[in-house]
């Protein structure tokens, strides 16, 4: 009698897992957006406004504000495409990167950006997840892993660098180009905070 072994589906389901952060957090989004339109008002007043310090929530709920239906149609594709490409590594990781990346961005273009100024979308997360997957081909790693990651950073930067660079040097009028840039920064020190050590190795003795 022979038993067919059961087959393992749980590394399967969960590296589908690793992609569930971003798809959720783009669907909060999409909700954000769909309530602003039913309700009465407008949530994007719950942005981040510079130089003013009841404006700081806007950290946090800043990138889950769009103006529009079409600003988030804009920054859906990218923020999808490249949240993945951060949460392959895990929601850990991805959540971790998120937060970093908000913290940054939010707090440099609160403070460049023209008082009064009110800054609103994912945008800033989208550089933020450019500069860490261009970036995290410097972690230390197997050679094959950082042959991977540098191939993907060439991909990424030949699908959205120039759009990247344009979002910093040639924003049209009433795009930040504050928010992309520091958002930018954000994941360039999120990749170099999640460098792993290497353990040293163990003094030789003669």
């Amino acid at each position: 009698m022979t038993v067919t072994p059961p087959r393992n589906t749980s590394n399967a389901s969960h590296a589908l897992g690793r992609f569930a952060s971003p798809v959720v957090l783009l669907a909060l989004m999409w909700l954000v957006q769909l309530l602003d339109a039913i309700l009465p008002g407008s949530f994007t007043g719950f942005g981040l406004r510079s130089w003013d310090v009841t404006g700081l929530g806007g950290i946090v709920l800043g990138p889950l504000l769009h103006a529009n239906w079409g600003h988030l149609i804009a920054n859906s594709v990218p923020f999808l495409a490249l949240g993945c490409l951060v949460a392959v590594e895990g929601a850990r990781r991805f959540w971790a990167v998120t937060a970093i990346v908000a913290i940054i961005g939010g707090v440099g273009t609160w403070l460049v950006n023209a008082p009064g100024t009110l800054t609103v979308g994912a945008s800033g997360l989208v550089f933020g997840y450019f500069g860490y997957v261009v970036l995290r081909v410097f972690m230390p790693g197997r050679v094959a892993h950082r042959i991977l990651y540098a191939v993907i950073a060439l991909i990424v930067i030949a699908l959205y660098g120039g759009s990247m660079l344009a979002g910093v040097f040639g924003a049209a009028e009433g795009v930040s180009w504050q928010g992309h840039l520091f958002g930018a920064i954000g994941g360039g020190v999120a990749a170099l905070a999640g460098r792993r050590r290497r353990p040293d190795r163990a003094p030789l003795s003669a």
